[in-house]
């Protein structure tokens, strides 16, 4: 039994390079992490999309690293951008530290709680076995 999860596309469904339309995970320990925005470690917020999105993405990883676990047993991603944010270049940002790793994703315009605040993100990660 593979410990990564395995993506699932239906052929009567589009086909993305970047994400999965559904995703299998292995039974065992499931990492839930929270949302993460893009501040360093003294809780500061970056300035702008890309800085905010590349940190968030690196956060994510810290979180996923101090688990046990890694980026490539990551089943999903969700995604909240601020309104009028554009997808495109959170997409960008985030495919930078990424890089070309399928998850399911979920991406949501909605009214971030923290002022100045242009993403967060959340992941759900399987833990392999150590």
């Amino acid at each position: 039994m593979t410990t990564h999860p395995t993506p699932v596309d239906p052929p009567q469904l589009y086909r993305s390079p970047a994400f999965a339309q559904g995703m299998i995970i292995p039974a065992g320990p499931t990492l839930y992490v929270g949302g993460q925005n893009g501040t360093d470690n003294t809780g500061a917020l970056l300035d702008g999309l890309e800085a905010q999105t590349e940190q968030a993405m690196r956060n994510v990883l810290a979180v996923l690293a101090e688990a046990g676990t890694g980026p490539e047993h990551v089943a999903k991603l969700t995604i909240y951008l601020a309104a009028g944010v554009d997808p495109g270049s959170a997409y960008a940002a985030t495919r930078s530290v990424w890089g070309d790793r399928r998850t399911a994703v979920t991406v949501l315009a909605v009214t971030p709680a923290r002022p100045g605040a242009l993403v967060e993100i959340e992941a759900v990660a399987t833990i392999p076995d150590h």
